[in-house]
């Protein structure tokens, strides 16, 4: 069975705010860990932040009091806000849904994470 996703790119102005829309289709989230990753030129993937189907919510170091990740599951959707935006948070973002409940073990690696969808470019400009 085939998976798609969908997220919306953006570009903004440094010290602004953002915000991203992740639809899921093909398969059903509400008991599910989902995710943000992203992956910059020359960099390794890492997670920015994940919710775990009970809502608890893990935010890497550098995101957090910045970052807030939620969900939707009526909608089968997961959003990102981004606050005081940097230039070294231009990447690549995904949306990305694990096959268990809880945010796997190392999530902030990007890993545990078997859908993906296709990605969006982020830039933040100086």
């Amino acid at each position: 069975q085939e998976q798609e996703m969908e997220s919306g790119g953006d570009l903004v102005e440094a010290g602004h705010s953002m915000r991203l829309t992740c639809v899921v289709s093909g398969l059903r989230i509400e008991h599910s860990a989902i995710a943000w990753l992203r992956q910059a030129p020359g960099k390794e993937r890492e997670g920015v932040a994940c919710i775990r189907w009970d809502v608890i919510k893990k935010y890497r170091d550098n995101v957090k009091r910045r970052f807030d990740i939620s969900r939707n599951n009526a909608k089968n959707t997961l959003y990102r806000q981004m606050n005081s935006t940097k230039p070294d948070e231009t990447a690549m973002y995904y949306c990305a849904v694990a096959d268990v409940s809880y945010c796997p073990e190392y999530w902030f690696q990007g890993d545990g994470f078997p859908y993906w969808g296709q990605g969006t470019q982020v830039t933040v400009s100086l």
